[in-house]
């Protein structure tokens, strides 16, 4: 099941980075864990911020977890910790939006001072992402693309069960040369492909 642990705002000087705003789900760590856990995320946020240039992004795979970082050219970053499953698209779709929202929210002046700031939307943010497809739209588009081409493949196999068989329709096309119809012929009889039909 893919899972985001947390999301973090960070403002980024050229020696330090400081945590304004984050929000974690830590549910699926034991309660003694907990605590640690959420040190460790902030410390790997705030580590995996300076040492990515302002206007870049980048990912970076530890273990069974991914850190998605983007740090913008005003020095804005943020942080999205992730089980390995997670989108990276999606995350770095997240990633944008949140920098967008907090920039909206709070004013430029207040992230240097480095105090961390209330921005519950954070929150809720983590919270709608948990299921990538719902969060984006892209990733939505794509699970009705599969959904649509399992009907297709429904729609292949009934047509065949008029009692047409595709063997019949092989050796009749045109289309097929004689070496693809042998292949065919010979793959079916060891059940390496066509499967589908």
């Amino acid at each position: 099941m893919v899972k985001l642990f947390s999301i973090a705002v960070l403002y980024r000087t050229p020696t330090n980075a400081m945590k304004l705003a984050a929000a974690y789900d830590l549910m699926s760590f034991g309660f003694f864990q907990r605590s640690s856990a959420q040190e460790f995320m902030s410390f790997s946020a705030k580590l995996v911020t300076e040492r990515t240039d302002p206007g870049t992004r980048q990912s970076i795979k530890q273990g069974d977890h991914m850190c998605h970082c983007y740090v913008r050219t005003d020095n804005l970053a943020a942080v999205v910790i992730s089980d390995g499953e997670y989108p990276t698209r999606v995350a770095h779709s997240l990633l944008m939006q949140v920098l967008e929202e907090f920039t909206k929210k709070i004013p430029a002046g207040d992230w240097a001072s480095g105090k961390e700031v209330n921005y519950p939307v954070l929150e809720t943010t983590l919270a709608k992402y948990q299921n990538p497809k719902e969060a984006d739209s892209l990733a939505k588009m794509q699970a009705d693309l599969d959904e649509t081409r399992i009907i297709m493949h429904n729609t292949i196999e009934a047509v065949l069960q008029r009692g047409e068989k595709l063997d019949d329709l092989v050796s009749k096309s045109q289309n097929l040369s004689d070496t693809s119809k042998m292949f065919y012929k010979t793959a079916k009889k060891t059940n390496s492909c066509c499967n589908w039909v």
